[in-house]
Protein backbone atom coordinates (compact mmCIF):
# COMPACT_ATOMS: atom_id res chain seq x y z
CA UNK A 1 0.00 0.00 0.00
CA UNK A 2 1.44 3.26 -0.96
CA UNK A 3 1.95 5.95 1.36
CA UNK A 4 0.13 9.19 0.03
CA UNK A 5 2.26 12.56 0.39
CA UNK A 6 1.68 14.50 3.56
CA UNK A 7 1.46 18.49 2.15
CA UNK A 8 1.44 21.69 4.25
CA UNK A 9 -0.68 24.68 4.53
CA UNK A 10 1.11 27.72 5.62
CA UNK A 11 -1.12 30.54 5.65
CA UNK A 12 -0.29 34.75 5.32
CA UNK A 13 3.45 34.01 4.67
CA UNK A 14 5.90 36.39 3.65
CA UNK A 15 8.82 36.27 1.11
CA UNK A 16 11.27 37.62 2.58
CA UNK A 17 14.39 36.51 -0.08
CA UNK A 18 15.75 35.35 -3.26
CA UNK A 19 17.75 31.93 -3.41
CA UNK A 20 19.57 29.82 -6.06
CA UNK A 21 17.98 29.23 -9.45
CA UNK A 22 15.71 32.00 -9.12
CA UNK A 23 13.51 30.74 -6.89
CA UNK A 24 12.27 32.92 -3.48
CA UNK A 25 12.44 32.29 0.16
CA UNK A 26 10.08 32.26 2.88
CA UNK A 27 10.02 30.62 6.41
CA UNK A 28 7.48 28.23 7.58
CA UNK A 29 6.38 28.42 11.05
CA UNK A 30 8.42 25.69 12.22
CA UNK A 31 10.98 27.43 11.14
CA UNK A 32 12.14 25.77 8.25
CA UNK A 33 13.02 27.46 4.78
CA UNK A 34 10.08 27.43 2.01
CA UNK A 35 11.25 27.39 -1.74
CA UNK A 36 8.69 28.95 -4.16
CA UNK A 37 8.84 29.54 -7.77
CA UNK A 38 6.11 31.53 -8.47
CA UNK A 39 6.70 34.42 -5.63
CA UNK A 40 8.42 37.76 -5.54
CA UNK A 41 9.93 39.15 -2.14
CA UNK A 42 7.59 41.18 -0.34
CA UNK A 43 4.52 39.07 -1.28
CA UNK A 44 2.51 37.73 1.41
CA UNK A 45 1.42 34.39 0.41
CA UNK A 46 -0.24 30.81 1.38
CA UNK A 47 2.22 28.10 0.74
CA UNK A 48 1.30 24.53 -0.07
CA UNK A 49 4.32 22.69 0.44
CA UNK A 50 5.15 19.72 -2.23
CA UNK A 51 8.22 18.04 -1.17
CA UNK A 52 9.88 18.16 2.45
CA UNK A 53 13.38 18.04 3.16
CA UNK A 54 15.51 17.50 6.48
CA UNK A 55 15.64 21.46 6.61
CA UNK A 56 13.81 22.85 4.15
CA UNK A 57 10.36 22.45 2.12
CA UNK A 58 9.72 22.81 -1.57
CA UNK A 59 6.44 24.87 -1.96
CA UNK A 60 4.29 27.40 -4.13
CA UNK A 61 2.02 30.02 -3.71
CA UNK A 62 -1.84 29.47 -4.43
CA UNK A 63 -3.47 32.33 -2.69
CA UNK A 64 -1.61 35.83 -2.37
CA UNK A 65 -2.76 38.01 0.23
CA UNK A 66 -0.71 41.19 -0.22
CA UNK A 67 1.72 41.63 -3.40
CA UNK A 68 5.14 42.89 -3.36
CA UNK A 69 5.84 46.72 -4.83
CA UNK A 70 8.72 45.14 -6.08
CA UNK A 71 6.24 43.09 -8.56
CA UNK A 72 5.80 44.46 -12.49
CA UNK A 73 3.29 42.70 -15.40
CA UNK A 74 5.05 40.27 -16.88
CA UNK A 75 4.93 41.31 -20.83
CA UNK A 76 5.01 37.20 -22.08
CA UNK A 77 1.60 35.44 -22.24
CA UNK A 78 3.74 32.12 -21.75
CA UNK A 79 5.29 33.47 -18.36
CA UNK A 80 4.61 30.82 -15.78
CA UNK A 81 5.01 27.87 -18.15
CA UNK A 82 7.77 28.27 -20.16
CA UNK A 83 11.27 27.72 -18.21
CA UNK A 84 13.01 30.74 -19.03
CA UNK A 85 12.59 34.46 -18.08
CA UNK A 86 11.64 33.51 -14.20
CA UNK A 87 12.25 36.89 -12.60
CA UNK A 88 9.95 38.89 -15.11
CA UNK A 89 7.54 39.91 -12.73
CA UNK A 90 9.83 41.51 -10.49
CA UNK A 91 11.02 44.79 -11.57
CA UNK A 92 14.52 45.16 -13.03
CA UNK A 93 15.94 47.06 -10.51
CA UNK A 94 15.15 44.76 -7.77
CA UNK A 95 16.52 42.12 -9.72
CA UNK A 96 19.56 43.93 -10.09
CA UNK A 97 19.64 44.32 -6.41
CA UNK A 98 19.39 40.77 -5.46
CA UNK A 99 21.89 39.54 -8.63
CA UNK A 100 24.51 41.75 -6.90
CA UNK A 101 23.12 40.38 -2.92
CA UNK A 102 24.01 36.74 -4.56
CA UNK A 103 27.37 37.21 -6.01
CA UNK A 104 28.51 39.00 -2.76
CA UNK A 105 27.19 36.83 -0.60
CA UNK A 106 28.64 33.58 -2.80
CA UNK A 107 32.61 35.03 -2.15
CA UNK A 108 31.67 35.80 1.44
CA UNK A 109 30.12 33.23 2.66
CA UNK A 110 31.91 30.18 0.80
CA UNK A 111 34.65 31.49 -0.31
CA UNK A 112 35.17 33.82 3.45
CA UNK A 113 36.83 36.27 1.26
CA UNK A 114 38.03 40.12 1.96
CA UNK A 115 36.20 42.20 -0.50
CA UNK A 116 36.95 45.64 -1.41
CA UNK A 117 34.13 48.28 -2.13
CA UNK A 118 32.35 46.30 -4.46
CA UNK A 119 31.29 48.18 -7.51
CA UNK A 120 27.97 48.30 -8.93
CA UNK A 121 26.36 45.71 -11.02
CA UNK A 122 26.26 46.68 -14.85
CA UNK A 123 22.71 46.33 -15.70
CA UNK A 124 21.60 45.62 -19.50
CA UNK A 125 20.56 48.60 -21.65
CA UNK A 126 17.94 46.01 -23.30
CA UNK A 127 15.85 43.74 -20.81
CA UNK A 128 14.47 42.35 -23.64
CA UNK A 129 14.86 41.19 -26.80
CA UNK A 130 18.55 40.68 -26.15
CA UNK A 131 19.96 37.42 -27.17
CA UNK A 132 21.37 36.78 -30.59
CA UNK A 133 21.31 32.99 -30.23
CA UNK A 134 17.70 31.27 -29.98
CA UNK A 135 17.34 27.40 -30.37
CA UNK A 136 13.66 25.89 -30.49
CA UNK A 137 12.38 22.52 -30.99
CA UNK A 138 10.05 20.78 -32.67
CA UNK A 139 7.20 18.40 -30.88
CA UNK A 140 4.56 16.36 -32.10
CA UNK A 141 3.26 16.04 -28.69
CA UNK A 142 2.67 19.85 -27.48
CA UNK A 143 2.51 20.84 -24.18
CA UNK A 144 -1.76 21.42 -23.02
CA UNK A 145 -2.73 24.16 -20.99
CA UNK A 146 -4.44 23.60 -18.00
CA UNK A 147 -7.60 25.29 -19.99
CA UNK A 148 -7.11 22.70 -22.49
CA UNK A 149 -6.79 19.81 -20.23
CA UNK A 150 -10.23 20.62 -18.43
CA UNK A 151 -11.91 21.67 -21.99
CA UNK A 152 -13.79 18.90 -23.54
CA UNK A 153 -12.48 19.45 -26.37
CA UNK A 154 -10.48 17.13 -28.47
CA UNK A 155 -7.01 18.25 -29.66
CA UNK A 156 -5.84 16.89 -33.13
CA UNK A 157 -3.04 19.53 -33.89
CA UNK A 158 -0.84 18.85 -31.07
CA UNK A 159 2.38 20.12 -33.52
CA UNK A 160 4.72 22.58 -31.25
CA UNK A 161 7.42 24.89 -32.14
CA UNK A 162 9.22 26.08 -28.91
CA UNK A 163 10.84 25.02 -25.51
CA UNK A 164 10.85 22.45 -23.45
CA UNK A 165 8.47 22.51 -20.56
CA UNK A 166 10.96 22.33 -17.51
CA UNK A 167 11.56 18.62 -16.08
CA UNK A 168 10.19 17.10 -19.49
CA UNK A 169 12.39 15.94 -22.09
CA UNK A 170 9.20 15.09 -24.56
CA UNK A 171 6.53 18.14 -24.31
CA UNK A 172 7.23 21.41 -25.84
CA UNK A 173 5.67 24.66 -25.35
CA UNK A 174 4.07 26.18 -28.93
CA UNK A 175 5.83 29.52 -28.44
CA UNK A 176 4.16 32.52 -29.96
CA UNK A 177 6.16 35.43 -29.46
CA UNK A 178 9.35 34.91 -27.18
CA UNK A 179 11.05 38.64 -26.08
CA UNK A 180 14.06 37.38 -26.02
CA UNK A 181 15.40 37.60 -29.45
CA UNK A 182 14.64 40.86 -31.63
CA UNK A 183 12.53 40.34 -34.84
CA UNK A 184 12.19 38.44 -37.65
CA UNK A 185 12.70 35.92 -35.19
CA UNK A 186 9.39 35.14 -34.02
CA UNK A 187 8.63 35.58 -37.94
CA UNK A 188 10.72 33.77 -38.76
CA UNK A 189 9.91 30.51 -36.37
CA UNK A 190 5.86 31.08 -36.56
CA UNK A 191 6.38 31.16 -40.44
CA UNK A 192 8.02 27.91 -40.40
CA UNK A 193 6.18 25.91 -38.26
CA UNK A 194 2.77 27.29 -40.08
CA UNK A 195 3.80 26.22 -43.60
CA UNK A 196 5.33 22.48 -42.12
CA UNK A 197 2.03 22.19 -41.07
CA UNK A 198 0.32 22.78 -44.03
CA UNK A 199 2.45 21.24 -45.87
CA UNK A 200 2.32 17.86 -43.65
CA UNK A 201 5.82 17.87 -43.19
CA UNK A 202 6.29 16.17 -39.58
CA UNK A 203 7.34 17.46 -36.22
CA UNK A 204 9.49 15.14 -34.12
CA UNK A 205 8.59 12.75 -31.65
CA UNK A 206 11.49 12.06 -29.34
CA UNK A 207 9.49 8.80 -27.67
CA UNK A 208 9.40 7.00 -30.85
CA UNK A 209 11.99 8.80 -32.99
CA UNK A 210 9.54 9.45 -35.55
CA UNK A 211 9.08 12.90 -37.79
CA UNK A 212 11.36 14.98 -39.58
CA UNK A 213 11.24 17.98 -37.58
CA UNK A 214 13.60 18.71 -35.14
CA UNK A 215 14.92 21.73 -33.91
CA UNK A 216 15.48 25.51 -35.49
CA UNK A 217 18.30 27.83 -34.42
CA UNK A 218 18.20 31.40 -35.31
CA UNK A 219 21.44 33.68 -34.65
CA UNK A 220 20.49 37.59 -35.04
CA UNK A 221 24.47 39.49 -34.98
CA UNK A 222 24.88 43.08 -33.66
CA UNK A 223 25.81 43.76 -37.79
CA UNK A 224 22.19 42.96 -38.43
CA UNK A 225 22.70 39.30 -40.36
CA UNK A 226 21.24 36.16 -39.33
CA UNK A 227 22.02 32.57 -39.47
CA UNK A 228 19.05 30.12 -39.64
CA UNK A 229 20.10 25.92 -39.32
CA UNK A 230 17.20 23.75 -39.20
CA UNK A 231 17.75 20.32 -37.94
CA UNK A 232 16.53 17.22 -39.49
CA UNK A 233 15.84 13.26 -37.77
CA UNK A 234 15.95 12.03 -41.49
CA UNK A 235 16.49 13.11 -45.01
CA UNK A 236 13.76 13.85 -47.17
CA UNK A 237 14.68 15.39 -50.09
CA UNK A 238 11.63 16.67 -51.30
CA UNK A 239 10.15 18.03 -47.72
CA UNK A 240 13.37 19.11 -46.98
CA UNK A 241 13.69 21.37 -50.35
CA UNK A 242 9.96 22.22 -50.10
CA UNK A 243 11.13 24.10 -46.77
CA UNK A 244 13.92 25.53 -47.23
CA UNK A 245 13.20 26.63 -50.71
CA UNK A 246 9.95 28.24 -48.99
CA UNK A 247 12.43 29.87 -46.10
CA UNK A 248 14.98 31.26 -48.66
CA UNK A 249 12.16 32.91 -51.32
CA UNK A 250 9.90 34.30 -47.86
CA UNK A 251 13.13 36.19 -45.61
CA UNK A 252 15.67 37.64 -48.15
CA UNK A 253 17.05 39.16 -45.35
CA UNK A 254 18.97 35.57 -43.76
CA UNK A 255 22.58 35.36 -44.40
CA UNK A 256 23.07 31.99 -43.84
CA UNK A 257 20.37 28.89 -44.17
CA UNK A 258 22.11 25.83 -43.11
CA UNK A 259 20.66 22.83 -42.15
CA UNK A 260 21.47 19.24 -40.87
CA UNK A 261 20.41 15.58 -40.84
CA UNK A 262 20.68 14.12 -37.16
CA UNK A 263 19.42 10.38 -36.69
CA UNK A 264 20.88 9.96 -32.87
CA UNK A 265 18.69 9.83 -30.30
CA UNK A 266 19.98 13.37 -28.52
CA UNK A 267 19.55 16.43 -30.74
CA UNK A 268 23.46 17.88 -30.37
CA UNK A 269 25.14 19.08 -33.09
CA UNK A 270 28.42 19.48 -32.58
CA UNK A 271 29.46 15.87 -34.10
CA UNK A 272 27.12 16.62 -36.90
CA UNK A 273 27.67 17.72 -40.77
CA UNK A 274 26.08 20.99 -41.00
CA UNK A 275 24.96 21.41 -44.29
CA UNK A 276 25.16 24.98 -46.47
CA UNK A 277 21.86 25.43 -48.47
CA UNK A 278 22.31 29.08 -49.40
CA UNK A 279 24.00 32.52 -48.88
CA UNK A 280 27.18 32.05 -46.80
CA UNK A 281 28.26 29.18 -43.85
CA UNK A 282 28.69 31.70 -41.60
CA UNK A 283 27.72 35.67 -40.13
CA UNK A 284 29.64 38.19 -38.51
CA UNK A 285 29.63 39.79 -34.79
CA UNK A 286 31.75 43.00 -35.00
CA UNK A 287 32.93 44.60 -31.48
CA UNK A 288 35.16 48.01 -32.01
CA UNK A 289 36.18 47.20 -34.89
CA UNK A 290 36.72 43.54 -34.62
CA UNK A 291 35.39 41.42 -37.07
CA UNK A 292 34.24 37.83 -35.10
CA UNK A 293 33.08 34.89 -37.84
CA UNK A 294 30.32 33.15 -36.54
CA UNK A 295 29.31 29.88 -37.92
CA UNK A 296 26.51 27.08 -36.35
CA UNK A 297 28.80 25.40 -34.04
CA UNK A 298 30.53 28.72 -32.89
CA UNK A 299 30.18 30.25 -29.00
CA UNK A 300 29.46 33.18 -28.63
CA UNK A 301 28.33 35.25 -26.02
CA UNK A 302 24.68 35.06 -26.38
CA UNK A 303 23.91 39.12 -25.28
CA UNK A 304 26.45 41.06 -28.25
CA UNK A 305 25.76 44.39 -26.36
CA UNK A 306 26.08 43.49 -23.05
CA UNK A 307 29.48 41.18 -23.94
CA UNK A 308 30.83 44.24 -24.84
CA UNK A 309 30.74 45.69 -21.38
CA UNK A 310 32.09 42.75 -19.86
CA UNK A 311 34.56 42.81 -22.02
CA UNK A 312 35.56 46.67 -21.38
CA UNK A 313 35.62 45.80 -17.81
CA UNK A 314 37.90 42.91 -17.73
CA UNK A 315 40.46 45.26 -19.98
CA UNK A 316 40.09 48.03 -17.61
CA UNK A 317 40.77 45.65 -14.59
CA UNK A 318 43.94 44.41 -16.32
CA UNK A 319 45.06 47.94 -16.99
CA UNK A 320 47.51 46.41 -19.53
CA UNK A 321 50.50 49.18 -20.58
CA UNK A 322 51.61 47.41 -23.44
CA UNK A 323 54.61 45.09 -22.58
CA UNK A 324 52.80 42.52 -21.08
CA UNK A 325 52.03 37.95 -21.95
CA UNK A 326 48.61 37.56 -21.37
CA UNK A 327 47.24 34.21 -20.87
CA UNK A 328 43.72 33.76 -21.35
CA UNK A 329 42.43 30.38 -20.55
CA UNK A 330 38.98 29.31 -21.42
CA UNK A 331 39.75 31.44 -24.58
CA UNK A 332 36.51 30.05 -26.30
CA UNK A 333 36.85 31.82 -29.71
CA UNK A 334 39.51 33.88 -28.80
CA UNK A 335 36.96 37.13 -28.66
CA UNK A 336 38.71 38.21 -24.91
CA UNK A 337 41.92 37.30 -26.11
CA UNK A 338 41.48 39.26 -29.62
CA UNK A 339 39.85 42.37 -27.31
CA UNK A 340 42.91 42.66 -25.22
CA UNK A 341 45.48 42.01 -28.16
CA UNK A 342 46.14 45.32 -28.82
CA UNK A 343 46.99 46.46 -25.22
CA UNK A 344 49.76 43.57 -24.44
CA UNK A 345 52.72 42.27 -26.12
CA UNK A 346 51.54 38.79 -26.51
CA UNK A 347 48.36 36.77 -25.80
CA UNK A 348 48.19 32.73 -25.29
CA UNK A 349 44.74 31.57 -25.72
CA UNK A 350 43.78 28.08 -24.27
CA UNK A 351 40.75 26.19 -25.42
CA UNK A 352 39.46 22.67 -25.37
CA UNK A 353 37.38 22.95 -28.08
CA UNK A 354 39.10 22.47 -31.43
CA UNK A 355 36.84 23.91 -33.66
CA UNK A 356 36.42 26.98 -31.51
CA UNK A 357 40.35 27.42 -31.25
CA UNK A 358 40.07 27.13 -35.51
CA UNK A 359 37.57 29.87 -35.44
CA UNK A 360 39.99 31.43 -32.94
CA UNK A 361 42.95 31.69 -35.13
CA UNK A 362 40.89 32.33 -38.45
CA UNK A 363 39.24 35.40 -36.84
CA UNK A 364 42.72 36.42 -35.49
CA UNK A 365 43.75 36.32 -39.51
CA UNK A 366 40.74 38.31 -40.72
CA UNK A 367 41.30 40.77 -37.98
CA UNK A 368 44.88 41.27 -38.55
CA UNK A 369 46.31 40.50 -35.04
CA UNK A 370 49.83 38.84 -35.17
CA UNK A 371 50.57 38.82 -31.25
CA UNK A 372 48.07 36.41 -30.40
CA UNK A 373 48.60 32.10 -30.69
CA UNK A 374 45.79 29.82 -29.66
CA UNK A 375 46.11 25.94 -28.12
CA UNK A 376 43.25 23.28 -28.46
CA UNK A 377 43.13 20.68 -25.40
CA UNK A 378 42.46 20.05 -21.87
CA UNK A 379 43.35 23.01 -19.72
CA UNK A 380 44.36 20.64 -16.60
CA UNK A 381 46.83 19.04 -19.51
CA UNK A 382 48.11 21.78 -21.88
CA UNK A 383 48.10 24.59 -19.00
CA UNK A 384 51.93 22.70 -17.43
CA UNK A 385 55.16 23.95 -16.49
CA UNK A 386 56.86 22.93 -19.87
CA UNK A 387 53.46 24.70 -22.12
CA UNK A 388 54.95 28.13 -20.10
CA UNK A 389 58.24 27.63 -20.47
CA UNK A 390 57.94 27.54 -24.16
CA UNK A 391 55.03 30.34 -24.28
CA UNK A 392 56.27 32.55 -21.41
CA UNK A 393 55.65 33.43 -17.66
CA UNK A 394 52.58 35.75 -17.88
CA UNK A 395 52.04 38.71 -16.29
CA UNK A 396 48.10 38.56 -16.22
CA UNK A 397 45.88 35.86 -16.35
CA UNK A 398 42.38 36.32 -17.94
CA UNK A 399 39.87 32.73 -16.92
CA UNK A 400 37.10 32.41 -18.10
CA UNK A 401 35.91 29.49 -16.87
CA UNK A 402 32.87 27.44 -17.68
CA UNK A 403 29.93 26.74 -14.93
CA UNK A 404 32.19 24.34 -12.98
CA UNK A 405 35.17 26.96 -12.49
CA UNK A 406 38.59 26.21 -12.95
CA UNK A 407 40.03 22.18 -12.46
CA UNK A 408 42.15 22.37 -9.32
CA UNK A 409 45.39 21.58 -11.40
CA UNK A 410 44.64 24.84 -13.34
CA UNK A 411 44.46 26.52 -10.05
CA UNK A 412 47.48 25.05 -8.33
CA UNK A 413 49.38 25.91 -11.44
CA UNK A 414 48.37 30.00 -11.17
CA UNK A 415 49.51 29.45 -7.81
CA UNK A 416 52.73 27.57 -8.87
CA UNK A 417 53.69 30.55 -11.44
CA UNK A 418 52.12 33.31 -9.55
CA UNK A 419 51.51 35.90 -12.16
CA UNK A 420 51.23 39.22 -11.33
CA UNK A 421 47.33 39.71 -11.41
CA UNK A 422 44.29 37.58 -12.51
CA UNK A 423 40.97 38.31 -13.47
CA UNK A 424 38.40 35.86 -12.97
CA UNK A 425 35.10 36.27 -15.34
CA UNK A 426 32.50 33.71 -13.80
CA UNK A 427 29.23 32.53 -14.88
CA UNK A 428 29.12 31.36 -11.43
CA UNK A 429 29.66 32.83 -8.44
CA UNK A 430 29.81 29.98 -6.21
CA UNK A 431 32.26 27.84 -8.08
CA UNK A 432 34.15 31.29 -8.47
CA UNK A 433 34.46 31.84 -4.97
CA UNK A 434 35.82 28.17 -4.44
CA UNK A 435 38.53 28.87 -6.56
CA UNK A 436 39.33 32.35 -5.37
CA UNK A 437 39.01 30.66 -1.63
CA UNK A 438 42.13 28.44 -2.88
CA UNK A 439 43.93 31.64 -4.18
CA UNK A 440 43.78 33.65 -0.95
CA UNK A 441 46.56 33.21 0.48
CA UNK A 442 48.59 34.55 -2.55
CA UNK A 443 46.34 37.02 -3.80
CA UNK A 444 43.99 39.97 -2.81
CA UNK A 445 41.00 41.18 -4.27
CA UNK A 446 41.48 44.28 -5.55
CA UNK A 447 37.88 44.67 -7.82
CA UNK A 448 35.11 43.05 -8.17
CA UNK A 449 31.88 43.77 -10.24
CA UNK A 450 28.56 41.45 -11.46
CA UNK A 451 27.79 42.27 -14.66
CA UNK A 452 23.82 41.11 -15.82
CA UNK A 453 23.78 38.95 -19.06
CA UNK A 454 20.36 37.89 -19.01
CA UNK A 455 18.04 40.00 -17.81
CA UNK A 456 14.61 38.45 -16.78
CA UNK A 457 16.60 35.48 -15.27
CA UNK A 458 18.99 34.81 -12.07
CA UNK A 459 22.20 34.24 -14.19
CA UNK A 460 24.70 36.35 -13.49
CA UNK A 461 28.49 37.30 -14.37
CA UNK A 462 31.20 38.30 -11.94
CA UNK A 463 34.42 39.91 -12.85
CA UNK A 464 37.25 39.93 -9.99
CA UNK A 465 41.03 41.49 -10.12
CA UNK A 466 43.57 39.52 -7.92
CA UNK A 467 46.48 41.27 -7.56
CA UNK A 468 49.63 38.66 -5.89
CA UNK A 469 50.49 39.62 -2.90
CA UNK A 470 54.44 41.30 -2.32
Amino acid sequence: MSRKKKFHLFENIEVIDTAAKGKSVAKSPDGRVVFLSNAVPGDIVDIRTGRKRKSFYEGKAVKFHHLSDKRVDPVCEHFGVCGGCKWQFMNYTDQLAYKQKEVTNNLIRIGHLELPEVTPIAGSEKTYFYRNKMEFSFSDSRWLTEEELKSDEEFKDKNACGFHIPGMWDKILDIKKCHLQEEPSNEIRNSVRDFSIENDISFYNPRNRTGLLRTMMIRISSTGEIMLVIQFFQEAVEKRELLLNYIKNTFSAITSLQYIINEKGNDSIYDQDVVLFSGRDHIFEEMEGLKFKINAKSFYQTNSSQAYELYKIARDFADLKGDEIVYDLYTGTGTIAQFVASKAKKVVGIEAVPEAIKDAKENAKLNGIENTVFYAGDMAKVFTSEFITENGQPDLIITDPPRDGMHQKVVMQILNILPEKVVYISCNSATQARDLALMKEAYTIEKTQAVDMFPQTHHVENVVLLKRKE
